[in-house]
């Protein structure tokens, strides 16, 4: 399939595309031939580094800074695309925030705001990545979401909350979206090394991670590139029927009871 480079002249929006996993994702769309828009809010200098690895492909690399957690953020990423790029074939809804605090603990504001970022603008940008796709007779939405949507994770409430509606929102887009070739899927990855796991209490326990991959069939933690390699083979044309799907990607963690 890289030889084939079967993305070429496609434009990708990767949404939190700096570091971690949206990073891998905008680097391994890039080896299979797409130019890929990396969309930051804070720090540049992560997105100007993903930037390079891209470019390093021979592709091409468009940073964007927006607040996709506001109106105006998505409003103004948009009409940026349309200005510098004018075409959108893939929009992967990677970025992701959350107030990692108990149910008791939790503020208006902190709620607010991981739903604005995980879910809402997940619903925003589609609609907005919507004609440019139509526009070239398809297209592929990809939303990150995790198994907090459904397992509960110590002080994960809010953004449990928010990836269940992010894959509730997964399945009423692809349903919508597919008449005009659009297929829309989420995946939803287990434990990723990235440095995210700092801000989870339960990790705090050096004990964590061991007994993760100890109670994981395939052995090992979910890295970044895993996901973006099945963000990848979902906008192929071997998933073509895949359509409103969320894939967990966790090595079998979640099919097993604890040791």
């Amino acid at each position: 399939m890289l030889a084939e480079k079967f993305l070429k002249n496609k434009t990708v929006l990767v949404t939190g595309s700096g570091r971690g996993i949206g990073s891998a994702i905008a680097v391994e769309f890039a080896k299979y031939g797409a130019d890929v828009i990396v969309n930051y809010n804070r720090n540049r200098k992560p997105a100007e580094e993903t930037a390079l690895k891209i470019e390093s492909m021979g592709t091409k690399a468009i940073i964007l800074r927006a607040n996709i957690g506001k109106e105006e953020g998505i409003e103004s990423l948009f009409s940026q695309i349309q200005d510098e790029v004018g075409r959108l074939d893939i929009l992967v809804n990677n970025a992701a925030t959350g107030f990692n605090r108990p149910a008791l603990q939790q503020k208006f504001s902190g709620w607010d705001y991981t739903m604005d970022v995980n879910a809402r603008a997940a619903l925003f940008c589609s609609q907005k990545a919507y004609p440019f796709m139509k526009q070239a007779g398809q297209g592929w939405i990809i939303n990150i979401s995790s198994p907090g949507s459904h397992r509960v994770l110590p002080d994960y409430i809010s953004v449990g909350a928010s990836k269940a509606a992010l894959e509730s929102l997964t399945r009423y887009l692809a349903v919508e979206f597919a008449p005009d070739k659009i297929r829309v899927n989420a995946i939803a990855p287990g434990i990723v090394e990235t440095d995210a796991l700092k801000h989870f209490s339960i990790l705090s326990d050096l004990d964590t991670i061991p007994k993760t991959i100890k109670n994981t069939p395939a052995g090992r933690l979910v890295l970044p590139e895993d996901v973006a390699k099945l963000a990848v083979m979902l906008c192929s044309p071997a998933a073509d029927m895949i359509c409103g799907q969320v894939i967990t990607q966790d090595g079998g963690f979640t099919l097993v009871v604890p040791n």
